[in-house]
C-alpha cells in the first residue's frame, strides 16, 4: 500500500495526441453539421418549424465545442501510465477517473496499432492483452511505443518463467 496520499501515474501520453483528438473531433462535428444543413434545407422546402434546425444549429455548436476543444484537454491531462517490473497502470477518464493495475503475470501479448492519423502524426498506441481484456495506452511516441511494447513482453516472460 502507498499510503495515505495516492500518486499518479507518471508518464503521460504525447502532446500530439491533442491534435489527433481534435482532428478526430472535427470530423466527427462535421458530421453533425452535414445533417444540420440538410435539415436547415428540408426545413425551407416543407415549411417545417425554424425552431427545428435553429436547435440542430445550438446542438452542433456545442457539439463542436466540446469533441474539438473541451473533451481532448481533458482527456489528455487525466491519461498517465506507468509500467513497472510487477504491473501496469493506466488512469484515463473524463469526469470518473479510471485507474486499472494489469498484473505482469497476467498479460499474453503485447501489441501496436497505428491509424493513419496516428501515423501522421509519429504515434502509435500500445494494446496489452490479458486472457479476459485488453488495455490500451493510446498516442504514445512510436519509438516509445515500441520500447514499452519490448519492455512489457520482455517482463511478461519472466514473469511466466518465475511461476
Amino acid at each position: 500500500m502507498r499510503g495515505s496520499c495516492v500518486l499518479e501515474p507518471k508518464n503521460r501520453i504525447s502532446d500530439n495526441a491533442l491534435k489527433v483528438w481534435r482532428i478526430t473531433g472535427f470530423f466527427t462535428s462535421l458530421f453533425g453539421w452535414v445533417i444540420t444543413i440538410a435539415v436547415a434545407v428540408l426545413t425551407y422546402f416543407f415549411d417545417w418549424p425554424n425552431l427545428i434546425w435553429a436547435a440542430l444549429v445550438i446542438m452542433s455548436i456545442a457539439h463542436t465545442y466540446l469533441f474539438i476543444f473541451l473533451i481532448p484537454s481533458i482527456r489528455w491531462k487525466r491519461w498517465r501510465y506507468e509500467v513497472r517490473e510487477s504491473e501496469i497502470e493506466i488512469q484515463s477518464g473524463l469526469i470518473i477517473i479510471k485507474r486499472t493495475l494489469v498484473p505482469m503475470s497476467r498479460v499474453q501479448h503485447v501489441d501496436t496499432k497505428q491509424g493513419p492519423v496516428l501515423r501522421r502524426y509519429d504515434l502509435a498506441t500500445v494494446v496489452v492483452s490479458t486472457a479476459a481484456t485488453s488495455h490500451e495506452i493510446p498516442a504514445l511516441d512510436t519509438a516509445e511505443a515500441d520500447d514499452i511494447r519490448y519492455f512489457i513482453s520482455t517482463l511478461a516472460k519472466v514473469e511466466e518463467e518465475d511461476v
